[in-house]
């Protein structure tokens, strides 16, 4: 029986995991041809912050390299010039840059997404990039042996791990947020000033509640950023870090179903019944995604609607939010500000630098906020995710894991 063709637009975390999985499945259902926009293999875009502060190399971080392709009899086709650009939807054909085409019975999308640049005066300039792959890691490498100064705008997860990396490098850092205090999604005003105090501590400074207005640059490079209250900031290098944008140009393009992601059902099927669709492209129930624990979750589902398994099916699941910075442990999950229903439970202790939140809604844990020892973080994360009822060790519940009878 002649193998069935799938053919994969994207060699990222999210579109290779699925690959990964359906190997396991159904090793010998399909002829699986691959084509990435990048020169590399598929690597642990998560682990890029490491090797920006030099803990890990580009090799350290490979999930697959070119043998693990050649062993899997997987054709991959990568590179700028082998970045897919057009989908024959009626021929069931895919195009590429340069012209190489594969044929497919069925077809993942897993374009990812893109950082987010925001449109500001002079952001073209030379030294004015986002944190998303191993060529921007490069370049800030590289940029960091002969530069001084760094503009981070965004204190998000990313944006503060790019801090740290270049710090660690040798240069000064600065940190421009809009939000008042960092980490405004993950995290509330009093654990966010125990993190800037911390971050402060090593070194790098922060501007809050403001954003940069221009891009000054000298010889089409830049050299100062000009902020919103007018001040500016000497900058060799702006890491634009404001977040991400589902990376849909393609989806468009073919006439599938979009909205702010590809649209896809619980089966990750896009409006094209034949075209599959995970990662950060996608929309689903409404939601769009940016955290690796949903997208690894997909890759698992899509493979076995892939392998025939169509009982599979996708469902959004809860994730935690950890930085990735040297010597600072952070936890946060769920609903952590609450509303009039919910009663909260704090602990703080300046002198160790600890900060827990514990949001209860009707006995049960709503979010919380861990800083400073998130030792116990696990045993927390699953209260949430089964919505434990806490009310017999409700008194204890903030100082350390407790026996729940049974």
């Amino acid at each position: 029986m002649s193998k069935q063709k799938l053919v994969v637009i994207g060699n990222g975390m999210a579109g290779m995991r699925t690959v990964d999985e359906l190997l396991q499945l159904a090793p010998e259902q399909y002829q699986i041809t691959v084509f990435g926009a990048e020169p590399h293999g598929n690597y642990n875009r998560i682990m890029l912050t490491p090797v920006l502060f030099g803990a890990k190399s580009i090799d350290d971080i490979m999930i697959h390299d070119f043998a693990w392709y050649r062993r899997n009899r997987i054709t991959l086709h990568c590179g700028k010039d082998k970045a897919v650009v057009a989908v024959d939807r009626v021929k069931r054909r895919v195009i590429a840059k340069d012209g190489t085409t594969a044929e497919y019975d069925k077809l993942l999308i897993a374009t990812g997404s893109l950082p987010l640049m925001l449109d500001i005066p002079g952001r073209e300039t030379e030294g004015v990039m986002g944190f998303r792959d191993i060529a921007d890691v490069q370049t800030m490498i590289e940029k960091a042996q002969t530069k001084q100064h760094a503009v981070i705008l965004g204190g998000g997860l990313l944006g503060l791990e790019a801090a740290n990396g270049l710090m660690q490098r040798g240069m000064q850092v600065t940190v421009v947020n809009r939000a008042g205090h960092l980490l405004n999604r993950q995290l509330d005003k009093q654990a966010a000033g125990f993190l800037q105090r911390q971050l402060e501590d090593k070194g790098i400074e922060f501007r809050l509640g403001v954003t940069i207005s221009e891009v000054v640059s000298r010889d089409h490079h830049i050299s100062k950023v000009r902020l919103s209250d007018n001040s500016l900031l000497p900058a060799d290098i702006l890491v634009m870090a404001t977040g991400i944008l589902p990376n849909i140009a393609l989806g468009q393009a073919m006439d599938l179903d979009c909205e702010r992601g590809i649209i896809v059902d619980d089966n990750l099927q896009t409006s094209d019944p034949r075209i599959y669709s995970v990662g950060e492209c996608v929309q689903h129930r409404g939601e769009v995604f940016g955290l690796v624990a949903p997208v690894y979750e997909q890759a698992k589902v899509c493979a076995q609607q892939l392998a025939g398994r169509t009982s599979a099916e996708y469902r959004t699941l809860l994730s935690a939010t950890m930085l990735k910075v040297t010597g600072i442990d952070l936890f946060s999950v769920g609903d952590f500000e609450g509303d009039s229903t919910c009663q909260q439970q704090v602990l703080v202790d300046h002198a160790q630098g600890v900060y827990r939140k514990i949001v209860l809604r009707d006995n049960v844990i709503a979010g919380m906020i861990m800083y400073g020892d998130t030792s116990d973080s696990a045993w927390y994360l699953n209260l949430v995710k089964n919505r434990t009822n806490v009310a017999a060790i409700r008194d204890r519940l903030i100082f350390q894991p407790v026996e729940l009878a049974a």
